[in-house]
């Protein structure tokens, strides 16, 4: 009995039909597929199959052999498996999380830096709240984290833009007409605030608020930019967020700059700085570039910080 004899097997035991497992699943002719299962079935010693002109059906034999086939081809496949992991020895890995929606901005700018590596090591992306991101990298499970500025023990950061926060409303909202909007003209019982997830975000609009005398009273709070543009739809609501969101609004929510001094916020590159990876040191010794990009004509509007 050889491996081929069970992949025949369990093939037309799944398709039901011998016209079918040989043409769709093991391309080989009909007679030489009836001719190894009758082999088969010799080798074992018991009627496998019922063979009729509506296909095929599994005998309690035939149904008894199948469990034991696919373990059989499960445990071939592992074994080769093995074999070749065995040969060819994992590639480094290296975890890059961001703070959801900075993907979209910054992946590019990050592969660019790592384009000489990126073929010799396993490059894992994942995005999450600011502070999941910060505190994967504190305890070692992605190396770089593009995000806020999280406090975490062991956790170093380097600031590398600053984007302006801007008005996110409705299309057809008054304000919308505005080439730039006074936030006290804004509806105090409008405004969605913040959850303590987004808390840096929070932190900054709060401070903002509270120099221009503007108190809210908000209904509905946003944990991230999904939820934020969302109720924004959703409710015909204001909020204020970060300006990397403008590429994901829907056509019926615009985005409009606060008149005067709008306040920004930093984006930042973390990292444990005893993380031995000699791909995030190639990282940290080219974060100038990075940045300078980030910066560049044609990039998100900001400042390099």
């Amino acid at each position: 009995m050889e491996l081929r004899h069970l992949r025949y097997f369990v093939a037309v035991a799944e398709e039901g039909s011998l016209t079918v497992a040989a043409e769709r699943r093991l391309h080989t002719a009909q007679p030489s597929l009836s001719r190894q299962l009758r082999d088969l079935e010799q080798e074992v010693g018991a009627t496998l199959f019922i063979r009729s002109a509506r296909g095929v059906e599994l005998t309690p034999a035939g149904q008894a052999f199948l469990e034991h086939a696919r373990r059989a081809l499960q445990a071939a496949a592992d074994a080769v498996a093995a074999a070749r992991r065995a040969a060819r020895p994992p590639k480094p890995g290296f975890a890059v999380g961001f703070l959801t929606g900075q993907e979209v901005e910054w992946l590019s700018h990050v592969s660019h830096l790592l384009r000489g590596q990126l073929k010799d090591i396993d490059f894992r992306v994942m995005s999450d709240f600011s502070p999941e991101i910060g505190a994967a990298i504190q305890r070692g499970e992605i190396d770089l984290g593009v995000c806020r500025v999280e406090p975490q023990p062991d956790v170093t950061y380097k600031v590398i833009a600053h984007e302006p926060i801007l008005v996110i409303l409705p299309r057809d909202h008054p304000l919308a007409a505005r080439p730039a909007i006074d936030v006290r003209d804004i509806d105090p019982a409008s405004f969605i605030g913040y959850t303590g997830t987004p808390h840096v975000l929070r932190d900054i609009v709060t401070r903002y608020l509270r120099d221009r005398g503007v108190v809210i009273r908000p209904r509905h709070l946003l944990d991230g930019i999904a939820t934020g543009i969302s109720l924004v739809a959703s409710t015909g609501g204001v909020t204020l967020l970060p300006a990397y969101v403008e590429p994901l609004l829907p056509r019926s929510l615009v985005s409009r700059p606060l008149a005067g001094n709008p306040p920004v916020i930093g984006i930042a590159a973390g990292y444990r700085a005893d993380n031995p990876s000699p791909v995030l040191h190639t990282f940290l010794e080219n974060i100038d570039q990075l940045i300078a990009a980030r910066a560049a004509p044609g990039g998100r509007p900001g400042q390099a910080g």
